[in-house]
């Protein structure tokens, strides 16, 4: 039977796949979120001062004197701002203790009663500004004025008499100033002006206005106004020079100023040419997105999308081929089943749902329908699907029939309780953590109960995880010490939680530090022994091997693959190093985890072993597509950080490496064929490129829908940080298929040569 796809071209196609996304999402995050340079610090005592000539001199408090906007102003009562305005609002009017009220609105709504959306009925919004000093006549002429968001910023700032934040790009609004007196406003100006001037000088290094501002004022200063033109860093400071000279003029005419109404005027136009084409450039060079940059980015994560999905679609086509050429399935597989179906559905579900920033924030509840659904699904399938085919061909005894699907039955059983304790355990999302849930419930009790359900998870943990280990019939001594490691681990992290561990936090101590370093160094030697020194260490006895009859193994499988060394060894260490992956990162959890969380951790171990059961009894009842969906340190920290927050998902895909030694077989090419790569080929095709697949479509679609949003009134609160999220996760199927990947090839090429050194001394013999 001709093969469409050697591993070497798998893996070729698979890293180009990988290399083509990464480079595209990098492009993307570039272009989207363009990195700008910003001013550092909080705004203080220089934004009252002119930007020096030289940017090196730092500005001190003693250089600002204390009433230096004392006579500009006498709002100011910034308490009743954050009062209920519907009720207070009439009260206010009518008392005289404040110079101005602000009443804005959040948002606007469209007809029909939307709101959070890029429309504009929903983006416009109300601010209404009052002024004791004001007449009636005075808000006529302002009903109809357009500001922007940004403008509000610099406004507040001065009625305020505090300096402008540092980075905001506005501009003050001028109809709220109009109460004051002229130089006032000027001086108001000014000091937005400065403001604006400074971000220029951080966005455009190049940019000196050492000559205008620096060589000082003649009296013959009218003289000197141009007409500004020539490249952008001449035309703003050409610009600013200009106000500041009409300003300066209209000042030094101290006793007819009250006559000058034209130079003020002027004045007052000029700086507000100059803080709007400030204004316009920094906005644009803060929000404009490179299109060309963007769409080379999706592109290159679409070709990814489609490499990817090709690739799994080729294996998923070689798969029915030998199903039909070995066991003759063809009327089978060919149908469509209700849990493949819906699996197809969520993944559309999903991308759907991204959409509406209701759902992202609500995500969860998503993934808690989706996960329950599949289960119930495979429940029903294991009802109505006896096990059949594979090994035990057509002439399985009934008894043993009733036995594989109790152990289906009772394995899908537990993972549906499970999921709902999970799910039970935590109001997760925004509108819903005020109701009651596991945890709140636990907390209310005490801590006392707390740190006994701690402990109890933590001993239960390390018995199921020496449980599975034993259950393998073959290398006990290597499954001794192993699981001595898991015992010794488990150990310290209960002594660490009987000792220091308080309730929710640590305490920071030198005994603490030093036993949490004692345990990471356990866990990393135990994982990073078992994966590198039990291929060599495995004995190749046949006669050993064909007299266990172990759980892991699947009934199904044929006698011939059974029988044959290579491959049951492969199995045997993939079961061993598989578990050593997932209990050795569950005991770590356990240590970095909230003490709330420590039930939820043994409940993702339960689930992921009963799913393995589940698996390893279906046969070939599940299409393998179906199977693989189911001291401070920044750098440490971020470390620890990643382990926290990615748990579940890193447990799912190192729980890879087990699957694949519980998958059925019965569909593999012989160990011994000319080429035996195909194996190697066959055994991590799926467990590979389902996770990276899914995650490929899930981060393109997003990536056009982060697109598509990015005028959306909450494109920066709820659609980027979820984007933020996607990315992480990207990384995180990076990281755990690279580990899954490795763990298998390095194992089948040290058995393999083994196998080979082995078959050549015994020809020498």
């Amino acid at each position: 039977m001709p093969w469409l796809l050697t591993c070497s071209k798998l893996t070729l196609f698979t890293i180009a796949g990988v290399a083509i996304q990464m480079v595209g999402l990098s492009i993307f995050v570039f272009g989207f979120f363009p990195v700008k340079p910003t001013l550092p610090g909080h705004s203080g005592p220089e934004s009252f001062q002119a930007p020096k000539c030289n940017s090196i001199q730092n500005e001190t408090e003693r250089d600002l004197h204390p009433h230096h906007l004392g006579s500009l102003y006498k709002v100011k009562d910034t308490v009743q701002v954050d009062q209920n305005v519907s009720r207070h609002l009439g009260h206010e009017l009518n008392k005289d203790d404040w110079d101005f009220l602000v009443v804005v609105s959040d948002h606007g709504m469209t007809e029909s009663g939307n709101h959070g959306g890029s429309s504009y009925e929903e983006t416009d919004s109300l601010a209404l500004f009052i002024g004791l000093n004001n007449d009636i006549s005075d808000y006529s002429s302002s009903t109809h004025n357009i500001i922007y968001q940004v403008d509000i910023a610099p406004t507040l700032a001065l009625l305020f008499g505090v300096p402008i934040p540092k980075n905001n790009v506005g501009v003050l609004i001028a109809e709220i100033f109009g109460y004051l007196a002229d130089d006032q406003q000027l001086k108001a100006l000014e000091l937005n002006s400065w403001q604006l001037l400074r971000l220029l000088q951080a966005q455009m290094p190049g940019l000196s206005c050492r000559n205008y501002l620096c060589d000082g004022f003649s009296d013959d200063q009218e003289s000197k106004i141009t007409k500004c033109s020539g490249s952008m860093g001449k035309m703003f400071c050409c610009l600013y020079t200009n106000a500041a000279l009409l300003q300066n003029s209209w000042m030094s005419k101290e006793f007819s100023r009250s006559k000058s109404k034209e130079d003020y005027n002027s004045a007052v136009t000029a700086y507000y040419e100059f803080l709007r084409t400030a204004s316009e450039w920094l906005s644009r060079s803060a929000t404009d997105k490179p299109v060309s940059l963007l769409t080379l980015g999706i592109a290159a994560m679409l070709m990814s999308c489609l490499i990817l999905l090709s690739l799994l679609f080729n294996m998923c086509k070689e798969v029915y081929i030998r199903e039909k050429y070995l066991f003759d399935l063809e009327s089978a597989t060919q149908t469509w089943y209700l849990d493949e179906t819906f699996v197809l559905g969520v993944i559309l579900i999903l991308i759907v749902s991204m959409v509406s920033s209701s759902m992202v924030e609500e995500e969860q509840y998503i993934w808690h329908f989706v996960a329950s659904t599949l289960n119930l699904l495979l429940l029903r399938k294991a009802i109505q699907c006896p096990p059949c085919g594979g090994a035990q061909g057509l002439h399985t005894l009934s008894k043993e029939q009733n036995k594989i699907s109790c152990f289906r039955l009772s394995s899908i059983f537990v993972v549906l309780v499970s999921g709902r304790i999970l799910r039970g355990w935590h109001q997760g999302g925004v509108n819903w953590t005020n109701l009651p849930d596991i945890s709140k419930w636990l907390e209310q009790a005490g801590t006392d109960n707390i740190k006994s359900i701690q402990l109890v998870s933590c001993l239960l943990l390390m018995t199921l995880s020496l449980y599975v280990l034993l259950l393998l019939g073959s290398n006990k001594k290597f499954v001794l010490v192993i699981g001595f490691s898991f015992l010794m681990s488990g150990l310290l992290v209960l002594q660490h939680v009987t000792k220091h561990q308080d309730g929710m936090f640590v305490s920071s101590s030198y005994s603490t530090t030093t036993l949490v370093q004692i345990i990471y160094a356990t866990l990393g030697a135990s994982t990073f022994g078992t994966v590198v020194a039990l291929p060599w260490l495995v004995s190749f006895s046949i006669s050993e091997m064909c007299s266990n009859q172990d759980l892991y193994m699947s009934t199904s499988a044929p006698n011939e693959v059974q029988n044959k060394s290579l491959m049951a060894k492969l199995r045997d260490s993939l079961y061993i190093i598989g578990w050593t992956y997932i209990s050795c990162w569950c005991i770590l959890q356990l240590l970095l985890q909230q003490t709330i969380n420590s039930m939820p951790i043994l409940l993702l171990l339960v689930q992921i072993f009963a799913s393995m059961l589940y698996f390893s009894y279906s046969a070939l009842h599940h299409k393998p597509w179906v199977e693989g969906i189911s001291s401070h340190s920044t750098v440490l920290s971020g470390i620890l950080m990643f382990m926290i927050t990615y748990a579940s998902p890193m447990l799912f895909i190192l729980s890879m490496v087990m699957y694949i030694s519980v998958k059925e077989t019965s569909y593999l090419p012989s160990p011994f064929s000319a080429d035996s790569t195909q194996l190697l080929k066959i055994m991590l095709g799926f467990p590979c490129l389902v996770p990276l697949g899914l995650n490929s479509i899930l981060l393109t679609a997003y990536t056009i829908i982060l697109l598509l949003m990015r005028n959306h009134l909450f494109v920066w609160s709820v659609f980027s940080p979820k984007y933020i999220y996607v990315c992480t996760t990207t990384v995180c199927v990076y990281v755990g298929v690279s580990v899954v990947a490795t763990t298998v090839t390095y194992t089948y090429l040290v058995l393999g040569f083994r196998r080979k050194m082995q078959g050549e001394l015994s020809h020498q013999q």
